[in-house]
C-alpha cells in the first residue's frame, strides 16, 4: 500500500502553534514512511472563512519547509461531488431531511438526559417532518450492535463509541444549506486516496461518524492517528477563537522544535542550524516513536 496522508487546516485564521503541531505529525508520518503528503484547505465552512487566511497558511507552511506533493485542494471547488455523495446516500435511503430546530433539540435533548440517556439526536424527524419545513439532512445511524463502532488508533489505542446512543443522526447538510464537515472530508479523503489519517484528538469524537459514512459510501478506511492538542494556561484547545497568535515565520525552527517536544520526539539535542537538519533528526525520531518501518 502506498502510503498518502494529508494536512487539512481550515482558513478561518492564521496558522497557530496548535496547528503547527498537526502539521508536523501528519508531516514526519508520511516522511517516515516515504509516503506522499497533501494539503487541503477546509474552506467549506463559508462563515467562518476568512480573507487571505488560505493563502496565508500556505505561505506559512512553505516557510517552515512543509513543502506538499501535490496541489493544494480547496473543498469550496468540490460542492459537486459533496452532492453526488448526498445522491448516493438519498438513493439508498440512508439519509432523511430534518425540521428541527436548534432550541426543539435541545429542549429534546434536556428530557432526554431527564430519562438518564445520552443520545445527541432523539430522531425526532426520523418518520417525517411532521408539517415542518425541510431544514437539513441527516444520515440514519443504525440501531443495537451495529451502531458500536470500535477502530486502533495509533497514538490513543482502541476506541469505541455508540452512535445510536452517544451521536444520533447526525447531519451531512445544514440548516444554513452549508455541507457539514463530516461529509466533505470523508468525501475529501475518498478522492484522494488518503491512506493515513494524523491529526489532533479535539477530532477524534468525529472518528466513529466518519467511518460509518465510509461504509455508507463504500470507500476505504484510512488509519488514525490522533495527537494530543495544545492547551492554554487556562487547559483549553489552543484555537484561533480563544486568541491564539500567529506564528512567527522568521523563527521556524524554534517553533518547529517546540512542537517536537510536545509530540514527545527525543531529538538528543536542539542544535539544528537549517531546517533540512531539523527534519532529518525529526523524521527518524518520529519513526523510532511511531515503530514505522519504511
Amino acid at each position: 500500500m502506498t502510503y498518502r496522508g494529508r494536512f487539512a487546516p481550515s482558513p478561518s485564521g492564521p496558522l497557530h502553534f496548535g496547528s503547527l503541531v498537526s502539521a508536523l505529525a501528519s508531516w514526519l508520518d508520511a516522511r517516515a514512511h516515504r509516503g506522499a503528503w497533501l494539503v487541503r484547505i477546509e474552506d467549506i465552512d463559508g462563515p467562518r472563512t476568512v480573507p487571505g487566511a488560505a493563502e496565508d497558511i500556505l505561505a506559512t507552511l512553505e516557510r517552515f519547509g512543509m513543502h506538499a506533493d501535490e496541489p493544494p485542494v480547496w473543498q469550496s471547488q468540490r460542492t459537486a461531488r459533496y452532492q453526488q455523495a448526498l445522491d448516493q446516500l438519498q438513493s439508498a435511503r440512508l439519509v432523511y431531511p430534518c425540521g428541527c430546530t436548534r432550541k426543539e433539540i435541545a429542549d429534546s435533548l434536556l428530557h432526554a438526559h431527564a430519562r438518564n440517556t445520552t443520545l445527541a439526536y432523539p430522531g425526532t424527524c426520523r418518520a417525517g417532518l411532521h408539517g415542518k419545513p425541510a431544514r437539513a439532512w441527516r444520515l440514519r445511524v443504525p440501531d443495537g450492535d451495529a451502531a458500536v463502532i470500535t477502530f486502533d488508533d495509533r497514538w490513543q489505542g482502541r476506541q469505541t463509541q455508540n452512535l445510536a446512543t452517544e451521536v444520533g443522526d447526525f447531519v451531512l447538510r445544514r440548516a444554513d444549506d452549508q455541507w457539514a464537515y463530516q461529509l466533505a472530508v470523508v468525501v475529501d479523503d475518498a478522492d484522494a486516496d488518503i491512506t493515513h489519517i494524523v491529526r489532533g484528538a479535539d477530532l477524534m469524537d468525529s472518528t466513529a461518524r466518519q467511518i460509518y459514512l465510509q461504509h455508507c459510501l463504500g470507500v476505504a478506511t484510512p488509519r488514525y492517528l490522533h495527537v494530543p492538542v495544545v492547551t492554554n494556561e487556562h487547559g483549553e484547545k489552543l484555537s484561533k477563537q480563544n486568541g491564539a497568535t500567529a506564528l512567527d515565520s522568521d523563527k521556524p525552527l524554534e517553533a518547529l522544535f517546540a512542537a517536537a517536544r510536545h509530540l514527545g520526539l527525543e531529538l538528543g539535542s536542539e542544535t539544528a542550524t537549517s531546517l533540512e537538519q531539523f527534519y532529518g533528526s525529526a523524521t527518524a525520531a518520529w519513526a523510532k516513536r511511531m515503530k514505522v518501518r519504511a
